[in-house]
């Protein structure tokens, strides 16, 4: 069954979630780009909309004059931004997106609107929230639970029993060590090594983090 899906975002992962859906189409076809949704899109991000022959529908606010059989999906990297949009629209269908290039164990669960970029890792007993953002080559331990919203940056490692909050952004190349908490909306620097919990609001960087 092929379904209408439009991408709230044509920023850089917003195009890079229009890869994903390319990638899943290519493996068993499932999804109909009806076109994206940006309030401030910039003029390159049109112009390589326009080489790939996807349309800009108009600002997020359109979002609300879909038909309700259309699906959504957050190409948005801010936690926050992503966490207002799915507020306004609390009765949109969301889609969950996993590459066909990435692995995902037995006993992990996907909330709606969950993004699993090519690469990423999921091992096993994984809780992954709704509106989570997984990026490239990510790796994520066993016993592991994703808060809505939260982002991990391109190969991010999360290790086994980490709770990871609800708004959390973890950097590329950061590793999160096991059994430890980022509290909600924590911020882990790009390449920060985390070696005790985080509390909530709060960035660490450096290694160890600090």
């Amino acid at each position: 069954m092929i379904r209408d899906l439009v991408v709230v975002g044509c920023g850089g992962f917003g195009r890079e979630v229009l890869e994903i859906v390319a990638a899943i189409n290519r493996d068993r076809a499932g999804w109909h780009i009806v076109g994206v949704l940006d309030d401030e899109p910039r003029d390159t991000d049109l112009r390589l909309l326009k080489e790939r022959d996807v349309d800009h529908l108009g600002g997020v606010g359109v979002l609300a004059d879909l038909p309700s059989t259309t699906y959504a999906v957050l190409g948005i990297g801010s936690p926050a931004a992503r966490r207002v949009i799915s507020a306004r629209h609390p009765d949109r269908r969301w889609a969950t997106l996993v590459h066909p290039a990435a692995t995902l164990g037995s006993d992990v669960t996907l909330a709606p609107g969950a993004v699993i970029a090519p690469g990423s890792r999921l091992s096993t007993h994984i809780d992954v929230g709704a509106h989570v953002q997984i990026d490239q080559n990510v790796t994520v331990g066993h016993d592991t639970r994703l808060g809505d919203f939260c982002r991990l940056n391109p190969q991010a490692c999360i290790s086994g029993s980490v709770d990871i909050g609800a708004g959390a952004y973890v950097g590329a190349n950061a590793t999160v060590l096991q059994g430890l908490h980022v509290g909600d909306d924590g911020i882990v620097g790009a390449g920060a090594v985390v070696v005790r919990d985080v509390a909530p609001h709060t960035t660490v960087k450096g290694v160890p983090a600090r």
